[in-house]
C-alpha cells in the first residue's frame, strides 16, 4: 500500500482514500474476493483515523466496489472482465427507503430562485431578450462545464455540451444524430417515455430485462443494438442501480463494435450516498457516451431544461446535420441557472436535500 492523502488538499481525506483504493480495485491490483487491508492497519500506514477508512470503506460497498463481511472484513466485488457475473440474478433489488416518484422535486428555495431572477434582470439587462445560440447560451454551458467538473468527475469541453427544453427533445435529437437506421436498446422496465420516443419516431427497438444490479448480461450480450439506453443510477420504476461491475460491463460492450451509449443521469445528484455515484461517461475508454441530465428535479419541472454532453468525435456530426436548430431554452432562463450554479446555490441545494435524505434514512 502506498496511498498518499494530502492534509491541505480541499478533497475531504475519506474520499482522497476512497479514490485511490478504488482505482487499485479497478486496475486489478486488489482483484475480486480479495481482502483489503483491516481498517486499523490502513489507518496507521495512512496516518488517519479509523473513522476516515471506515467512510471510505462503506463508499466502496455503496458503490458495489466492495462487500462486507461479517467478522471477516471487506473484499472486492467488483469484475472488471466478467460480463456473466450477475446473468441469473434476475429479480430486482429495489431501493424501498427512496420514493420512485419522478414527477415532483426536492423543494428548491423559492425565495433563492426568484432573488437570482432579479439579479439577472438587473445584471443583464435587455440582454435576455437576445436569442441564444443554437447549442445554448455560452455562460450556462461553461457553467454546466464547471459544475460536472468539480462534482462528477465529468471533464469536457463547452462544444461537446448542448442544451435543450428537456429530456424527451433531447432524445429526439439523439435520434437524428445516430440516425433512424440504427437498433436502439432500452431496460424492461423503463421510464415510459422513453419507449413512447422511440415509437414515435418509428425506430427499431428492444427491451432488455433488468436483474439486480443491471441488465442482465445474457441479454445484454445476445442484443443487437448499436445503441443502448440506460438509466444506471435508481432507475425508474424498478429501483435498480448499476453496480461498478455492470457500469463497466456496459463500456465494454459498447467498446465492441461502433455502437453507443446514452447514459440518463436523470436524480442521481439526490443519492444518500456521501458522494453521488461514478458516471459512465468518467470512466469513458472509447468516446462513445452520450452523457444526459435534466434540472426538472433538482429545480423544477416548469423549467423544462436539460442538457446533453456529446462524445468529442461526435461534435463535428452534430454541427453539420443539426446544427441550424434553435435553442429551445429561453436566455433568460439559461442566465438565471447559470447564476444559480455559479453562486453556489444550485449545489448548496444538493447538498441540503441530500443530507435531509440521509438523516431520514438513519
Amino acid at each position: 500500500m502506498n496511498y498518499k492523502i494530502d492534509k491541505s488538499n480541499t478533497t475531504a481525506v475519506y474520499l482522497q482514500l476512497y479514490k485511490q483504493i478504488r482505482d487499485d480495485i479497478v486496475s486489478g491490483v486488489y482483484v475480486y474476493n480479495s481482502r483489503l487491508p483491516s481498517k486499523r492497519t490502513l489507518a496507521e500506514e495512512c496516518g488517519v483515523s479509523m473513522i476516515t477508512v471506515e467512510h471510505a470503506y462503506l463508499l466502496l460497498c455503496d458503490e458495489g466496489y466492495v462487500e462486507s463481511r461479517e467478522r471477516s472484513g471487506y473484499f472486492v466485488s467488483f469484475r472488471k472482465n466478467d460480463g456473466f457475473q450477475t446473468s441469473e440474478r434476475v429479480g430486482f433489488k429495489r431501493i424501498e427507503s427512496m420514493s420512485t416518484d419522478i414527477s415532483g422535486t426536492q423543494e428548491f428555495p423559492f425565495s433563492v430562485l426568484t432573488k437570482t431572477m432579479r439579479r439577472v434582470m438587473t445584471d443583464y439587462g435587455e440582454n435576455i431578450l437576445e436569442r441564444s445560440p443554437n447549442a445554448g447560451c455560452v455562460e450556462f454551458r461553461d457553467a454546466i462545464c464547471r459544475y460536472l467538473a468539480r462534482s462528477r468527475g465529468i471533464h469536457v469541453e463547452l462544444e461537446q455540451i448542448i442544451i435543450g427544453s428537456g429530456s424527451e427533445y433531447l432524445y429526439s435529437l439523439i435520434i437524428e444524430l445516430l440516425g433512424r437506421k440504427k437498433r436502439y436498446a432500452i431496460e424492461s422496465p423503463s421510464y415510459h417515455k422513453i419507449e413512447q420516443v422511440y415509437q414515435a419516431a418509428d425506430v427499431e427497438y428492444e427491451m432488455l430485462p433488468l436483474g439486480r444490479d443491471g441488465i442482465v448480461s445474457n441479454a445484454l450480450w445476445g442484443s443487437e443494438a448499436d445503441v443502448l439506453h440506460i438509466t444506471p443510477y435508481r432507475s425508474f420504476p424498478s429501483g435498480v442501480i448499476a453496480s461498478a461491475t455492470k457500469r463497466y460491463e456496459y463500456l465494454r460492450w459498447a467498446g465492441m463494435g461502433r455502437r453507443y451509449i446514452i447514459e440518463d443521469d436523470f436524480e442521481s445528484e439526490f443519492s444518500v450516498s456521501t458522494k453521488p455515484e461514478d458516471t459512465l461517461v468518467s470512466c469513458d475508454l472509447h468516446d462513445n457516451v452520450i452523457y444526459m441530465n435534466t434540472f426538472s428535479r433538482t429545480i423544477s419541472p416548469s423549467l423544462r431544461v436539460g442538457y446533453m454532453v456529446l462524445p468529442k468525435t461526435l461534435v463535428p456530426q452534430f454541427e453539420e446535420k443539426l446544427g441550424f436548430y434553435s435553442c429551445t431554452v429561453p436566455t433568460y432562463i439559461q442566465y438565471v441557472l447559470a447564476a444559480l450554479i455559479e453562486n453556489g446555490d444550485f449545489e448548496r441545494h444538493i447538498n441540503r436535500v441530500r443530507r435531509k435524505k440521509r438523516k431520514e434514512l438513519s
